[in-house]
């Protein structure tokens, strides 16, 4: 019998990939159809076109990593509280992530800028940084 996996597991072990920039884990993680949106809203759809992406970023980034504080699921989303650490000012900071998870794999991963606003959006009042 396969044990299912909470969205915050998936979310986790995604994450866990960014951090050791493990492509292949990454895409292991990805559905077919995955998609990509960052903290402006641009996004890359696809599941090889994310892959790309992410070597792209791992290379020009060598250093960035994500640390989650908070974790909630609901549904099958999970919600991560958190900062992030890179030597780019722009990308070093608090943040918000939301993975949408199906089949034990991420669909979507997104980024948000930890804002009062976003985190009204996504309904994490009452959490670390309120």
């Amino acid at each position: 019998m396969t044990r299912t996996m909470e969205p915050a597991e998936v979310a986790n072990r995604f994450n866990d990939c960014i951090n050791r920039r493990d492509l292949a884990g990454l895409a292991d993680l990805m559905t077919p159809d995955h998609v990509f949106t960052d903290a402006v809203g641009a996004t890359v759809p696809g599941k090889a076109a994310c892959v790309e992406a992410w070597r792209g970023f791992f290379e020009q980034f060598p250093d960035y990593r994500n640390t989650f504080t908070e974790m909630i699921s609901r549904g099958d989303i999970a919600i991560a509280v958190g900062y992030s650490t890179c030597a780019v000012p722009e990308l070093h900071g608090p943040a918000l992530w939301t993975a949408t998870v199906r089949e034990h794999q991420v669909a979507h991963w997104r980024v948000y800028s930890d804002t009062p606003e976003v985190r009204a959006e996504l309904g994490i009042r009452g959490l670390a940084r309120d």
